[in-house]
């Protein structure tokens, strides 16, 4: 595969500039950050990425301010307590997206909230806490312990939450395939570890965020 010199100039010549690179580029947060944020948000966002998945963004960010009424703030402790039935008296609730499936997820991810936080201290510092040169991992152990979170859903929740990783797309996707790192969208711990593997050493040579090298990647497709 080709080094990150190679990538770095090939996104300058497409945008013509440094500023206009960087401008395009987006920021992970700090383990700081990532501490301060509350359970409640961190649930909040699981289950946002939960209901967004397969529908239209708007359409959801439009209906969240009844999700987090009915949802109790989306305080794990309150959530993880509601059973069948009064998840299926929220599903006679136009306001929301009656779905019954991704409803009843948002209390199991209550309680897998719950339980990092009672390891951890909080699921905040558990995302801070996790090193990012296994980021593949965070999102095996997310889909596996989470509910509904499978796919790219882990890793996009994780980019809502400001975790530093990157994101399969199917532009990145074509991109690793071009530089000879996957034959096809990475499924097999032996192809996710080769991604992996590829983003450590970009980012070493680097110093850039996943997060950053993943929307550089993309762009070397040519559409």
């Amino acid at each position: 595969m080709r080094d990150y010199q190679w990538l770095h100039e090939y996104c300058l010549n497409r945008f013509g500039s440094a500023e206009a690179l960087e401008a395009r580029l987006p920021q992970a947060r700090s383990a700081e950050e990532l501490r301060a944020v509350g359970d409640d948000r961190y649930l909040s966002l699981l289950s946002l990425r939960v209901f967004r998945a397969g529908l239209k963004h708007s359409l959801v960010d439009a209906k969240w301010p009844a999700f987090e009424e009915v949802f109790y703030g989306f305080d794990p402790h309150k959530v993880v307590l509601m059973g069948a039935e009064h998840l299926e008296r929220l599903m006679q609730d136009e306001r929301l997206i009656r779905h019954l499936a991704k409803l009843k997820s948002v209390p199991r991810n209550a309680q897998f909230v719950l339980d990092v936080a009672r390891e951890h201290g909080s699921f905040g510092a558990w995302l801070a806490d996790w090193p990012v040169a296994d980021i593949v991992g965070l999102w095996r152990y997310i889909g596996k312990h989470g509910s509904q979170l499978g796919g790219l859903s882990a890793p996009r929740f994780l980019r809502m939450a400001g975790k530093d990783t990157f994101i399969p797309t199917e532009d990145v996707v074509a991109a690793l395939q071009a530089q000879g790192v996957v034959d096809k969208a990475p499924s097999s711990q032996r192809d996710l570890a080769a991604v992996q593997a590829a983003f450590n050493t970009w980012q070493a040579q680097s110093g850039r965020p996943l997060c950053q090298l993943s929307v550089m990647l993309a762009h070397t497709v040519n559409h």
